[in-house]
């Protein structure tokens, strides 16, 4: 007979991405609904190591569903990489009478629940643990969808809006440089909804006169006198593509790192009901005694995903997308 969940604890790690609090707020509320009393762990894997917590109820997790960030914190833990670092992980299980954690981040955050819960198993511990996805690159292998990637996308489009005002007056190239780490999604997805004149994503080699020089030549040629180019972190640096395109083409591009100001903001109502959802099932799974898990979106739907098999999964990139956006780009008029 499976062991009664009393407490879990909820904590985040890795960047933060919007709709972190909201998920938060799910398993907060999922749990007290049962019966099941919550703790925060406040700056990711190194506040279990230094005993940094905060008990949680409904009230304490009110008006943080709008809200960006993450009211737990987060850091990266070098201590936790290592068995002792774990086990002092372990002793504020102990200590707080923890039966099992979620984790809400990417897959370095999974990886560290993966092998705390095994840890504990070996000396002879119940915990278990779920991961629920959270990172506005939208690169975890087994989910489809993960929190923070719609707001992320959102705010970006809205910085190129804003930089095509001034690029439209000027008659000027731009190269904006999202976030992404080394995925492509991102920049992707901005580019097409902004109807960029060139995409620079890492999942496709870059060719410098096919993907930017001629591209550009083609706008020009259609009558267009501003040019936009979106380019992936993992894709290269927009500082240097900016040089080569003054240096081939004779203009003077703009570079916009945008940086930082992704990842901040209001969550879209997107991410706030995604992270509802997960939430509530990271609960569901534990109360029912399931764990060591991933609660990933696969076509749409929740699913539960055995933790060791969804850090194994690879997220194979859409290109399809990309075919779009060639196809738009090389049809367009005088206008992005």
């Amino acid at each position: 007979m499976e062991k009664q969940v009393k407490r879990i604890g909820v904590l985040t790690s890795g960047g933060d991405a919007p709709g972190m609090n909201a998920a938060v707020r799910a398993v907060v509320r999922a749990a007290t609904n049962q019966g099941i009393d919550c703790v925060g762990i406040r700056r990711g894997w190194s506040g279990l190591i230094s005993s940094d917590f905060v008990t949680l109820n409904a009230a304490s997790v009110s008006h943080i569903i709008n809200k960006g960030g993450t009211m737990l914190y987060t850091a990266r833990s070098q201590e936790f990489m290592d068995a002792a670092g774990r086990d002092k992980a372990l002793a504020t299980c102990k200590l707080l009478g923890l039966d099992g954690i979620v984790a809400i981040g990417g897959d370095g955050t999974f990886r560290g629940a993966l092998a705390l819960s095994r840890q504990a198993a070996e000396h002879g511990i119940n915990l278990r643990v779920v991961g629920i996805p959270a990172t506005i690159d939208n690169d975890i292998g087994c989910s489809h969808y993960t929190i923070g990637f719609d707001t992320a996308c959102n705010t970006a489009v809205e910085c190129v809006d804003k930089l095509r005002d001034t690029m439209q007056s000027h008659e000027r190239c731009s190269l904006v440089e999202v976030m992404g780490r080394h995925a492509g999604y991102l920049a992707l997805y901005v580019g097409i909804s902004v109807g960029a004149t060139a995409v620079l994503i890492p999942e496709r080699e870059v060719d410098f006169e096919r993907d930017i020089v001629e591209k550009i030549r083609r706008a020009r040629l259609a009558g267009t006198t501003h040019y936009m180019v979106i380019v992936a972190e993992g894709a290269g640096s927009a500082m240097e593509y900016s040089r080569q395109i003054h240096e081939e083409l004779g203009i003077d591009p703009r570079v916009t790192v945008l940086g930082h100001i992704q990842r901040g903001g209001s969550p879209s109502a997107r991410d706030r009901e995604t992270a509802s959802r997960m939430g509530y099932e990271s609960v569901r799974v534990l109360r029912e005694g399931e764990g060591n898990c991933v609660v990933a979106i696969q076509d749409g739907r929740i699913v539960d995903i055995e933790m060791e098999e969804a850090l194994q999964m690879v997220k194979h990139f859409q290109m399809d997308r990309y075919q779009v956006l060639e196809a738009l780009t090389n049809s367009r008029g005088p206008d992005f």
